[in-house]
């Protein structure tokens, strides 16, 4: 059954973002995933399948995330912030 409602603003913003920034080959998504919540920026949680439907694997930022892309941003807005020690630079 597909749901007939507009998408919200947020879904919107990320299909934007994907659709203009990132360019993932066949295959890249889920290893990223796995690797930002190895590190702590993202976590993780599995939503029991319903009926027929699979089990889903949700994502989501984490403190230290949003902490992160809070520092991305910062960065971006001033270059002379420096990036912030955490163990994304130990990959």
């Amino acid at each position: 059954m597909q749901r007939n409602r507009p998408p919200s603003p947020q879904t919107i913003n990320v299909l934007r973002a994907l659709a203009t920034e990132v360019r993932l080959k066949s295959g890249s998504l889920y290893p990223i995933l796995v690797r930002l919540a190895d590190r702590g920026l993202l976590e993780t949680s599995w939503k029991p399948g319903v009926g027929s439907r699979p089990p889903r694997h949700l994502y989501r930022l984490s403190p230290a995330g949003r902490e992160f892309v809070a520092a991305l941003t910062a960065a971006r807005v001033d270059r002379s912030v420096p990036h912030p020690h955490n163990r994304w630079s130990e990959a």
